[in-house]
């Protein structure tokens, strides 16, 4: 049997399978179908034709809007019918026809998503992605697998990233942008290939960055970019001058990081 929380309204024409937990006060609209593996924490509201299947648990206050579908199979060639797992956060959106993943046995079983974010019409998430929280991605963003986001990215219409990319916290991707290598921590990339044109100063300075440490990044991305030698190594070299300021140590240590992609750069993908 299914676990039905107090003042869930789940419509006549939908599907709910038992097994399912279905949490308080979650509206299920009509012709929605819900998987037995299924949980939807407290306030979410599924409005119609919506799938939610696979071994999925979706934190509270969700919305999710008609033709979306949550937790099927991995696109995965490599994919046997294992049973794996996604896992999304508070107080997301997801719009019409949002897609999304759960994990492949060799990628670590997991797709994860965070809390707050918003998922724009017909945007895809891959098996085994990580997403941090109070991200964006609009229109038909795609994200293969093993892709990680951190928080506040931003990723403009139709954009897609590649496997196993990395995007640092609050970079700004522009529309129909390619993106095949890692992108630092503030950083915005734009084009196909994907440039690193510089740094994401309006998301900076909405976030309440100051201006002097802002100042502080722009100095720290021109040394690491355009030293002599490689970025890996220009950005070691300069780790000393910046030990009083976070968001620069953090743009530092998502380079030395591994990575199975090479890093974007303001040359790379140029003629």
């Amino acid at each position: 049997m299914s676990k039905i929380g107090e003042g869930a309204v789940i419509h006549p024409m939908a599907v709910v399978e038992d097994g399912a937990v279905i949490g308080a006060n979650v509206k299920i609209g009509p012709f929605c179908h819900v998987g037995p593996k299924v949980t939807l924490g407290d306030g979410c509201n599924l409005l119609s034709h919506v799938v939610v299947t696979g071994r999925t648990t979706i934190g509270r206050n969700a919305t999710i809007h008609a033709c979306a579908v949550i937790g099927g199979d991995p696109q995965s060639i490599h994919h046997a019918g294992e049973e794996t797992t996604l896992t999304i956060g508070d107080n997301c959106t997801m719009r019409e026809g949002v897609t999304m993943n759960t994990g492949t046995t060799e990628g670590g079983g997991k797709t994860v998503v965070g809390s707050n974010n918003l998922f724009l019409a017909n945007s895809h998430v891959a098996h085994d992605c990580q997403l941090g929280d109070n991200i964006i991605l609009s229109n038909n963003v795609m994200l293969a697998g093993h892709v990680k986001v951190e928080d506040r990215v931003i990723l403009g219409g139709g954009s897609a990233v590649h496997q196993f990319t990395r995007i640092g916290r609050q970079a700004f991707v522009g529309g129909l942008s390619a993106v095949s290598y890692d992108v630092i921590p503030y950083g915005m990339l734009n084009g196909n290939p994907g440039v690193l044109g510089g740094l994401n100063v309006v998301g900076m300075t909405r976030a309440g960055m100051e201006r002097a440490v802002i100042h502080q990044v722009r100095r720290a991305f021109k040394q690491i970019f355009e030293g002599e030698a490689s970025a890996r190594v220009n950005a070691a070299a300069i780790r000393d001058d910046y030990l009083d300021c976070p968001p620069v140590l953090e743009i530092l240590d998502f380079i030395a990081a591994e990575s199975d992609r090479a890093l974007s750069s303001p040359f790379r993908g140029k003629s």
